[in-house]
C-alpha cells in the first residue's frame, strides 16, 4: 500500500503541487507538550525548491507554535491528502527551519513565491522543510470533496496592517512571542519586510 522515496519528484511533485491545501504537524520535545496541527493554503504559498527541500509562507496569525516548535527541535511533518480525482496521501517528514525576515536567506527565498504578495497576508517567515523520509499512502478512506478557491478573508483582515500595527497586533497576542507550552515563538519587534 505505502511506499518510502529518497526524493519529491515526478508523480510525487505533480501531486503535492496541485493541492490546494496541506497540513503540518509539530510538537514540543516535551512530553507533555502541546502537539499542533495547521491546515495551511493560500494558492502559490507552498514551493517545491529541490528534490528533497520545500518551503512555504508563514503568514499572520493568532499563535506561533508551529515556529516555536520548529525552533526548539526542527521536527515537522507535511502531509497533502487527494480529495479529487485518485486517492492518494504523502507525508514528508523532516526537519524544518523558519526563516525570519532579517535572515540574509529571506529576500532569495521569497523570490520563489512570485505568485503570492506577502503584505496583505502578514507575511511572518518562510518555513523551510529538509526531507528525511517521503511516504504515500492508498488515502482510500479520503472523502471527495470539491475545491471552490481561495478565501479572501486572511488578506482583507491583514491588508489593514503596516509593519508597525502587525508589529503591535503581534505583542498583543498571548501565544505569539512564546508558545502555548512557553517556548520562544516569532521573534519580536517584527523586522521589516524585505522588498522584492
Amino acid at each position: 500500500m505505502g511506499h518510502t522515496y529518497e526524493r519529491i519528484d515526478g508523480r510525487l511533485r505533480a501531486f503535492i503541487e496541485a493541492q490546494p491545501l496541506f497540513f503540518t504537524a509539530t510538537a514540543p520535545l516535551s512530553g507533555d507538550g502541546t502537539v499542533n496541527l495547521s491546515p495551511k493554503g493560500i494558492t502559490g504559498s507552498f514551493v517545491v525548491l529541490d528534490e528533497r527541500t520545500v518551503a512555504y509562507l508563514d503568514f499572520a496569525g493568532s499563535n506561533a507554535e508551529t515556529v516555536a516548535h520548529l525552533r526548539e527541535n526542527g521536527r515537522i511533518t507535511l502531509m497533502w491528502c487527494a480529495f479529487q480525482g485518485p486517492p492518494n496521501i504523502v507525508r514528508v517528514h523532516g526537519r524544518g527551519e523558519p526563516v525570519f525576515r532579517d535572515d540574509p536567506r529571506f529576500g532569495e527565498l521569497l523570490g520563489h513565491f512570485p505568485g503570492v504578495d506577502p503584505e496583505p497576508h502578514g507575511l511572518r517567515a518562510i518555513i523551510v522543510v529538509t526531507a528525511d523520509t517521503v511516504r504515500d499512502s492508498c488515502g482510500f478512506a479520503v472523502p471527495h470533496m470539491s475545491y471552490e478557491g481561495d478565501r479572501d478573508l486572511h488578506a482583507k483582515r491583514f491588508a489593514r496592517e503596516d509593519d508597525a500595527s502587525l508589529d503591535a497586533y503581534f505583542a498583543r497576542k498571548e501565544h505569539i512571542a512564546t508558545s502555548l507550552d512557553g517556548l520562544p515563538g516569532l521573534p519580536l519587534p517584527l523586522p521589516p519586510t524585505p522588498r522584492r
